[in-house]
């Protein structure tokens, strides 16, 4: 079945006809959620090697477990995104103690179409960056998934096998410190100007 067909499935849809022998629907759904378990990877490690393993062993994951994939129980993107949530909060543990040089890490291009504009923007992710690093993990990895990958309470508790209450008490406490740690920039950060 060519691609452009299998673009309308659902996840699960393919996911089923992956393990049915249907090379083409793992790519569809590759190209589907790929780029977003990367995303977050990236979002998490700021290491875009790591992030691209993580996404990978992710997929592959999915890969060996489509075949005993029992429809209905789960979201094939929540269990994605629990997969690359873990093996990220592995890796980081791994390396706890470590130091990354921010600086190393190329920021995304932005459409932007001033210099100025684009160094505003990246300053800001930077701080944001920083700020979110502070965070405990949990908070850090609700807050992330909340607020950057825009997922919904209840996909969130699914990935973090916790409840909704939680993912919204984590959430709230990593946002209000957020709020605290950036308060005093945003002068400096241009959000006076907007």
């Amino acid at each position: 079945m060519p691609y452009d067909a299998m673009s309308d499935r659902s996840d699960e849809s393919l996911l089923a006809a992956y393990a049915e022998g249907e090379p083409e629907a793992a790519r569809a759904l590759t190209l589907r959620l790929g780029p977003r378990a990367f995303g977050l990877a990236m979002r998490m490690l700021k290491d875009r090697a790591e992030a691209e393993d993580v996404a990978q062993e992710a997929l592959l994951r999915l890969w060996r477990a489509a075949p005993g994939w029992r429809e209905g129980e789960a979201k094939v993107s929540t269990w994605l995104y629990r997969v690359v949530s873990n093996l990220c909060i592995d890796r980081m543990r791994r390396r706890r103690g470590g130091h990354v040089d921010l600086d190393a890490i190329a920021e995304p291009a932005d459409p932007a179409p001033s210099a100025e504009s684009e160094l505003q923007e990246s300053e800001r992710g930077a701080a944001l960056q920083a700020a979110l690093d502070t965070l405990p993990e949990r908070q850090k990895q609700a807050v992330v998934l909340r607020h950057l990958e825009g997922l919904s309470n209840p996909e969130i508790a699914g990935i973090m096998d916790i409840g909704v209450r939680a993912v919204e008490s984590l959430t709230a406490r990593g946002r209000k410190a957020l709020e605290g740690l950036l308060r005093s920039r945003r002068a400096e950060l241009g959000y006076d100007d907007d």
